[in-house]
C-alpha cells in the first residue's frame, strides 16, 4: 500500500537484492530494472506523502479562515509548505540521509546500528533514540493511513451529500483492504500501485497548473520572504499553522525506510523529477483556487478538478 513506510522495513520475504538489485556498494542497474525499480518506488515510497496535498494546505488555511484568507496569507502557507518540501524531503532525505545508509539498508533501526558501531561509547543514549524513533514511526505508520484515506473519501461528499454516513465505513473497509494484502511484500505492492501512483501524480500536477495558469500571482510563493513573513506576522498562530504545514512532509521517512528495497537512485531521481514538481504544482493550483474563489477553502483539494473529473479523482 501507499502507506506501506512502516511495514517495508519489516516486509519480511523480501531482501536488499529481491527489489533493489544492488549490494551495499551501489552497483548500477541495467536500464529496464532500472525502469521497474522507479515505477515501483513511486507507488511504494511516495504513496504516503502522494497523499498529502488532500488535507495538508486545506488544515492550514483552516486555522486562518475566520478572519478570511488574504493573498499574502495564502502565498505565506504556500511557501512554507514548499520549503518544507525542500528542506525536509529535498535536503534531508535526498541529499544527505540516503548517503547513510547501513550496508544498503536504510529505517530508524538501520541508523541506530550504524551509529552504535561508530560512535562506540554512549551506546544507551543512541540505544533509546533509536527506540524512541521507532515508536514516533510506528505511530505515524498507524495515524497516517487513517488520515489519507478519509480525507480521500470526504471527497464523495462533493458529489452527493448522501456519502456523508458512508465515509466512515468504507475508509474502514479500505483500510482493512489495503493492509491486508501488504502482507505479501512489497513487490507485489509496488507492481499494482507504481503504475495507479503515477497516474495520481499526474492528475495532480495538471489539476494543479490549470489554475496557476489562472492566477500565475501564487507563483510568487516560491520566494520564501513570504513564509518568513508569514511566520513573524501571526504570532502564536504562525506555530498552530506550522504544525499543518508538516502535514506535507508525511511520509518523507519512507525515502529512507525503503532505501534497500529500491536503492538509491530510483529514490532520488524519481522525487527531483517527477513527485516533487507534481506536488509543487498541485499546492501551488489550490492556491490559486483559493485566490479565485474564496469559497473553496472548505475543500481546494478536489475543487481543483472540473465537475466530470471528481469521481475519477475520489475513486
Amino acid at each position: 500500500h501507499p502507506e506501506s513506510s512502516m511495514s517495508t522495513q519489516a516486509a519480511g520475504p523480501l531482501s536488499d537484492t529481491d527489489l533493489s538489485g544492488e549490494n551495499p556498494h551501489g552497483h548500477s542497474h541495467t536500464p529496464s530494472h532500472f525502469r521497474t525499480l522507479l515505477i515501483g518506488c513511486i507507488g511504494v515510497v511516495y504513496g504516503d506523502i502522494g497523499t498529502s496535498p488532500l488535507y495538508a494546505f486545506r488544515e492550514a488555511a483552516h486555522h486562518i479562515a475566520k478572519d478570511g484568507v488574504g493573498t499574502g496569507e495564502i502565498l505565506g502557507i504556500l511557501s512554507l509548505i514548499l520549503w518544507s518540501l525542500v528542506l525536509v524531503v529535498t535536503i534531508k532525505y535526498v541529499v544527505f540521509l540516503l548517503r547513510v545508509d547501513n550496508r544498503g539498508e536504510g529505517g530508524i533501526l538501520a541508523l541506530m546500528a550504524l551509529t552504535q558501531r561508530n560512535i562506540g561509547r554512549h551506546m544507551g543514549i543512541v540505544f533509546f533514540a533509536g527506540v524512541a524513533g521507532a515508536a514516533l514511526f510506528f505511530g505515524d505508520g498507524a495515524i497516517t493511513p487513517a488520515i489519507s484515506v478519509l480525507s480521500a473519501v470526504e471527497g464523495a461528499e462533493l458529489i452527493t451529500p448522501a456519502f456523508s454516513k458512508f465515509v466512515l465505513p468504507i475508509s474502514m473497509a479500505i483500510i482493512i483492504g489495503l493492509f491486508s494484502v501488504q502482507q505479501h511484500g512489497t513487490a507485489n505492492v509496488s507492481k499494482f500501485f507504481g503504475p495507479i501512483t503515477i497516474v495520481w501524480f499526474l492528475a495532480l500536477g495538471g489539476g494543479g497548473l490549470s489554475w496557476i495558469i489562472k492566477a500565475p500571482i501564487v507563483l510568487n510563493a516560491i520566494n520564501p520572504y513570504y513564509a518568513f513573513t508569514f511566520l513573524f506576522s501571526h504570532g502564536f498562530m504562525s506555530f498552530v499553522v506550522l504544525g499543518s504545514v508538516f502535514l506535507a512532509v508525511t511520509g518523507a521517512e519512507a525515502l529512507y525506510s525503503d532505501l534497500g528495497h529500491f536503492g538509491r537512485k530510483p529514490i532520488q531521481v524519481a522525487w527531483l523529477y517527477f513527485v516533487f514538481p507534481c506536488l509543487a504544482l498541485n499546492y501551488l493550483g489550490q492556491g490559486a483556487l483559493l485566490m479565485t474563489l474564496p469559497a473553496t477553502i472548505e475543500n481546494p483539494f478536489f475543487l481543483l478538478f472540473p465537475e466530470w473529473a471528481l469521481i475519477p479523482m475520489v475513486i
